[in-house]
């Protein structure tokens, strides 16, 4: 499913410039101007002492970028609230005096659009918005309320949602495929970031990204959005794949894959997924253009009842950490990259710190002491990849039964997690991490001391 309308304009990418004064504005402008930005919006709540005449015609003479001006009201708590006919009044000067688009709420668009008003907003461009429950509603109570929408004689329509689950999503996907005016529609949150770095595929008018580091949940940063996705490559026939995972913002999956399709001439995007129902991800997006996926914490065990086959190699580990749907069936095919790839990058760095005391052995693994932190998905895969390079496995997990059955697997020792500290070591042991620990945001943690790692 891709975007069906005709002849659309590449997805514009736009900034939200939250800012305490319109010196700070221009300034911010600049630099995402430099950035890449194709738009700014500029929230007038966030100024302070904001005078409506002086500061939005300082903001046109200065722009550097097309601006969207927005007001929001005080239900929907913003940084400094005034009474209802001054909002409407600031959004109607900035319109008059030559703004590139103003953001009105679909609840008061149909009176501050009169006709008189309208006329003399007619070289500005009219954004609609909406905010919906996602959950709540369906396809056709969507399609309704964007028909409601355009009836107001909007340039654009923006629907936001707040997705409690990534499948919410496909309705937002649904709409902008078959809008016939231009349209805005995502939704917020860490569930509803493929709503953004997708909509370009669906037809999407604008995308959102910040400034800043991501600390907005849900919302890209301009430099990723610019230097990893590239949503102006993306169209209606881009294939999709993505990291399933719960967390997933820690992935560095984008960064990449999609340079790498991008250098071999293949039309697809990779994204982060944020999956809490593996069941209902599968059956709500099982067309062809979700083509395959990388499986992370804590579902590549789980994953595998979610194949339609699995490789003889996955089946064995126990676990799944990729899958292709195959083209000509649309079935979902499950692999284990895990084992090769983590065994070969340790045997690499052994053989690049001159950790090798036999050059005539096959491995720098072989014979050596295994530790492992973690039997769930990501330990089987390097417990079976150690074993297989004659390492001797130890296991340690937090499920002691979990530790026991993969130790068993592997011909290795099994024991609790929590005897990992006071565990000594052969001289030159491999320790392997395989738990949470260590993952964003807690990045500095390991499942021993420091000290005890050379």
């Amino acid at each position: 499913m891709g975007s069906e309308g005709k002849g659309r304009s590449p997805t514009m990418i736009c900034v939200v410039l939250m800012c305490g004064s319109v010196e700070q504005v221009v300034s911010e402008m600049g630099v995402a101007r430099e950035m890449g930005a194709d738009v700014v919006e500029i929230r007038l709540d966030y100024l302070e002492g904001f005078q409506p005449s002086r500061d939005i015609e300082f903001l046109l003479s200065n722009k550097t970028l097309p601006v969207i001006f927005s007001f929001r009201p005080k239900s929907e708590g913003v940084q400094y609230k005034t009474d209802e006919k001054t909002r409407l009044n600031a959004l109607c000067l900035a319109g008059k005096l030559g703004a590139d688009y103003i953001d009105i709420e679909f609840k008061v668009a149909s009176d501050f659009l009169v006709d008189a008003t309208r006329k003399q907003l007619a070289n500005t461009k009219i954004i609609v918005s909406c905010d919906v429950n996602a959950e709540n509603s369906s396809i056709e109570d969507l399609s309704h309320l964007v028909n409601g929408m355009q009836s107001t004689g909007a340039d654009i329509i923006e629907i936001v949602t707040n997705a409690t689950d990534i499948t919410h999503l496909d309705r937002i996907f649904n709409l902008l495929s078959h809008s016939m005016v231009p349209m805005i529609a995502y939704s917020t949150g860490v569930r509803g970031l493929i709503s953004q770095l997708l909509s370009p595929k669906f037809g999407g008018f604008m995308v959102y990204a910040s400034m800043g580091n991501g600390s907005v949940p849900g919302l890209p940063t301009l430099d990723s959005i610019k230097q990893a996705y590239k949503p102006e490559l993306v169209n209606a026939e881009t294939k999709v794949f993505g990291l399933i995972s719960k967390p997933v913002g820690h992935s560095k999956g984008p960064l990449l894959h999609n340079p790498t399709f991008r250098h071999v001439g293949y039309n697809g995007i990779y994204v982060p997924m944020h999956v809490d129902d593996l069941k209902e991800f599968f059956r709500v997006y099982s067309y062809s253009d979700f083509a395959g996926f990388s499986v992370g914490f804590p579902y590549k065990e789980a994953i595998m009842a979610h194949c339609d086959e699995i490789h003889p190699l996955a089946k064995s580990i126990g676990a799944v950490n990729t899958i292709i749907r195959r083209p000509t069936d649309g079935k979902l095919i499950g692999y284990n990259t895990d084992c090769e790839g983590a065994i070969s990058a340790i045997e690499d760095a052994l053989r690049e710190k001159r950790c090798v005391e036999d050059p005539s052995i096959s491995s720098p693994l072989n014979g050596k002491q295994f530790v492992l932190a973690g039997a769930g998905g990501a330990g089987r895969a390097l417990a079976f990849g150690a074993k297989s390079r004659g390492a001797r496995v130890i296991v340690f997990d937090i499920d002691y039964e979990r530790a026991k059955s993969l130790a068993l697997s592997v011909s290795g020792e099994a024991h609790c997690f929590e005897d990992i500290i006071n565990f000594h070591p052969e001289d030159r042991a491999i320790l392997a991490n395989a738990t949470p620990l260590g993952m964003h945001p807690n990045t500095d943690r390991i499942p021993v001391a420091a000290c005890r790692i050379l």
